[in-house]
């Protein structure tokens, strides 16, 4: 009898938090660890001029974070020591569920994610580069850093900040910027840095009931004292700046063309997750497919007893087209299950295996 992975397999998402000086990172991440939807977050911070007062402020979020001791959770420099510090956060006493890497103002994002895709640890996987960006500044702070975009260029979602600050004709101005740089991120308006969690990360669920039964976290004290002063029962509304895409197929996909439709998804399109069905191409594993901006992963496990033989996948982004995407998707099911009747089902048949062996090897992390 096949059983599921246990839940300490699954890898903890790394992401990256990025942005020059005053976009508003902390506030975004102390947003996040309020709104954390049952996950347990750690946070390095990776902050070379103001360690103390960032890390300080983060750490204020009592049970939110893991403290590595003195209130200062980490500083990464180099690879070495970022792979220490994530090998202390991934270890099974820690029960993580995300980790957050927030960025010095000063540094170079994609040296981080280079780190994050580099290193050995088994544990993780890359979450995405956030790049928070002060729509009311944006501006200045381009004539200041010109760099940022090559920042933008990289980014796997842009968080327009300060909306509130900035009228229509500077967002636009920042969305063209953005697009200028040929990337095809999706851009999020914010204010406070309030974004939605589920964009980054999905709510925990805890197998072993503990979330049933429980006593009050901080972050319930917190949100029902926000609520009660500002009237709001919830931040619902925040979802609102994105789409969300539900697909489901009973007939399993075409390796080949679902490939050539993750290849080449459209702008927007930040993150896909679900399970893949490929059929009598591998008929004892379900392939878990993780996608984030232009990292793609495909892992192998076995379908459980009694378990239907469903493609399930979910497409989070912003000013998507959910009826095309389906559309799509629609057209990447297999025409039938391919046999080795003949010599043309049989090349299809070592074809599509070449696709599949790629995915699977261990660390080849194929990238859109």
């Amino acid at each position: 009898m096949s059983a599921s992975p246990p839940p300490r397999t699954r890898k903890i998402p790394v992401i990256v938090l990025a942005g020059f000086l005053g976009s508003g990172k902390t506030t975004l991440l102390n947003h996040l660890l309020r709104h954390r939807a049952g996950n347990r977050i750690g946070v390095i911070v990776n902050d070379f001029g103001s360690i103390e007062i960032d890390a300080m402020a983060v750490a204020g979020q009592v049970g939110s974070t893991v403290s590595l001791g003195g209130g200062c959770l980490c500083c990464a420099v180099d690879v070495s020591e970022l792979d220490t510090y994530l090998e202390t956060l991934t270890r099974p006493a820690a029960r993580l569920d995300v980790i957050v890497i927030e960025a010095s103002g000063l540094a170079e994002p994609q040296e981080l994610v280079r780190m994050i895709l580099a290193s050995d640890n088994p544990h993780i996987l890359y979450g995405g580069l956030v790049e928070v960006v002060d729509a009311a500044e944006f501006g200045a702070t381009r004539e200041r850093h010109p760099e940022i975009d090559r920042h933008l260029a990289v980014a796997d979602l842009v968080v327009l900040n300060k909306t509130d600050r900035a009228g229509e004709a500077e967002r636009e101005r920042v969305r063209e910027a953005v697009a200028a740089t040929g990337s095809v991120a999706a851009v999020i308006p914010a204010t406070y840095g309030r974004i939605d969690p589920e964009l980054l990360f999905d709510p925990a669920l805890r197998p072993d009931g503990e979330e049933k039964a429980r006593q009050l976290t901080f972050e319930d004290l917190y949100l029902e004292e926000r609520a009660r002063e500002t009237g709001e029962e919830h931040e619902g509304h925040l979802h609102a700046a994105y789409e969300s895409v539900d697909f489901t197929s009973d007939v399993p996909m075409d390796p080949r063309r679902l490939m050539e439709f993750l290849d080449s998804r459209p702008g927007g399109l930040y993150r896909i997750k679900g399970y893949v069905d490929f059929g009598t191409g591998d008929t004892d594993h379900a392939y878990a497919v993780h996608a984030v901006g232009r990292f793609l992963r495909f892992t192998p496990r076995a379908w459980t007893r009694g378990e239907p033989r469903l493609t399930r996948l979910v497409l989070i982004g912003s000013a998507i087209d959910a009826q095309a995407l389906r559309k799509e998707l629609e057209g990447c099911r297999a025409p039938g299950e391919p046999g080795p009747e003949t010599a043309q089902d049989a090349a299809h048949e070592r074809s599509m295996w070449g696709v599949l062996r790629y995915v699977q090897q261990p660390g080849d992390d194929a990238q859109a």
